[in-house]
């Protein structure tokens, strides 16, 4: 990765106590995380979200408020020796799927992307999610504020 910024929009879509996640597979096991991903030059945020949700969940989502902002500086984190000049500001916001919209494995996932999922929000400490921090922060629901989350994994 270069010493550029790279800058992410997530969808954080939860129903019923339950969210949405993406499914990928490593040399580990499988791990979960949020749909979404790379903002393009000349994309707002919005359009990004909305544009990452129709490549890994095939559906388009209505993007409700900004819930979390978190900084990933890889040199500090657990995967520092494959990520340490990695550095991602994540925007990571309330969405709900379109009317009637079923998510599936979308047209253009991701490289290791394998499925999607559907959790429980009391399962998230139980899971591998990235970030870790949404198995604390998601545990008992949406929160009624947004917030800077820092460095964190």
């Amino acid at each position: 990765m270069s010493d550029a910024v790279r800058t992410s929009a997530k969808a954080i879509v939860v129903q019923h106590d339950r969210i949405l996640l993406i499914k990928h597979v490593d040399e580990n096991g499988s791990w979960y995380g949020l749909p979404g991903g790379g903002q393009e030059h000349g994309e707002t945020l919005e359009e990004a979200v909305r544009r990452e949700c129709l490549e890994e969940v095939g559906v388009q989502v209505r993007i409700g408020r900004l819930l979390f902002v978190r900084d990933y500086i890889g040199k500090h984190h657990e995967f520092a020796e494959e990520d340490r000049n990695a550095h991602q500001v994540e925007v990571m916001f309330d969405c709900e799927l379109s009317d009637g919209a079923e998510a599936t494995l979308g047209s253009a996932p991701d490289p290791t992307q394998v499925g999607i999922a559907w959790f429980h929000l009391q399962d998230l400490p139980r899971l591998r999610l990235y970030p870790k921090v949404l198995a604390l922060l998601l545990t008992d629901g949406l929160p009624d504020d947004g917030a800077y989350l820092g460095d964190v994994n």
